[in-house]
């Protein structure tokens, strides 16, 4: 087929440019520029492949493809079943800590920082996400970490994205340790895994649109602006990585912990591909 012969140039291609790139001396080599190269070229793939969708309205996932869909999801929006998650996430976030301090301690602009995440920590050399940030001012404060992938934590991202709704998704990429985690989340997201020998960009680019069972394979143009989601399959708010987790499990290839390098380095990856769009989560999903 056409569609997977592009594709299959698209990604050999990428990645050839992308070690090209890293034999240069370090001093000579711009990231961001391959990081948006990179990003030009995946957006670019959606687009010819549905020209009559709007790069915006990626942002949607499925709803963005499917008109019958985006309907029915927008009139469950009217009263979605993530409110509640919401208002607790609020109460979560500015509910005190033993020593007197809060979430809210933790983060500026009252915890309206979504677009800030995920971000490559210089320092430590490695990604930081949104919710290993809020269990991280949690430990910090001499309380508990929440469970990585659904409950308290979810819900306090839930909030946290609600209020940042609007922010622009711009991840940088301005060093070659933090283009190397961009390189291993590139990789784990284009190689094969698991009893069925199946890839994120399998499914998600290559299969995008068709019916798989009763659904409809979402893009992976936007996966990661509109998380955490509630999920009817779940009955439940959920995070990124627990979504990752299913995933994996669905092509029978073992999920990796929440928060874990692996998946960090994969959102970190998905997230610059969709540099430009907006952060409205959270939202839901079948």
């Amino acid at each position: 087929m056409i569609k997977n012969r592009i594709l299959r140039r698209l990604i050999p291609a990428a990645l050839m440019v992308s070690a090209v790139a890293v034999s240069r001396p370090a001093q000579a080599v711009n990231y961001q520029a391959l990081v948006d190269a990179d990003t030009k070229a995946f957006q670019s793939y959606f687009i010819k492949e549905f020209p009559e969708v709007k790069l915006a309205d990626y942002a949607n996932g499925v709803y963005a493809l499917n008109e019958d869909s985006r309907r029915q999801w927008q009139e469950m929006e009217e009263f979605p079943p993530y409110e509640l998650d919401i208002e607790a996430g609020k109460a979560l976030f500015n509910k005190p800590f033993a020593n007197g301090k809060s979430l809210a301690s933790c983060f500026p602009d009252g915890g309206a920082v979504r677009g800030k995440y995920p971000y490559f920590d210089e320092k430590r050399k490695e990604v930081v996400t949104l919710e290993m940030a809020i269990n991280e001012c949690r430990v910090a404060n001499g309380e508990q970490p929440w469970p990585g992938n659904k409950g308290d934590l979810a819900k306090v991202s839930a909030y946290m994205a609600y209020i940042s709704r609007g922010q622009k998704v711009d991840v940088k990429v301005g060093s070659k340790a933090a283009y190397d985690a961009y390189l291993k989340g590139k990789a784990f997201f284009y190689g094969k895994r698991g009893q069925l020998n199946m890839s994120c960009s399998g499914c998600h680019m290559e299969y995008v649109g068709r019916n798989l069972r009763a659904e409809v394979v979402s893009p992976a143009l936007g996966h990661t602006t509109h998380f955490p989601v509630f999920r009817s399959k779940w009955g439940e708010i959920g995070t990124l990585h627990r979504r990752y987790a299913g995933c994996n499990e669905n092509i029978g290839a073992k999920p990796f912990p929440a928060q874990s390098e692996e998946y960090r380095n994969l959102e970190f990856f998905q997230t610059a591909m969709s540099n430009g769009l907006q952060y409205n989560g959270p939202a839901s999903r079948k």
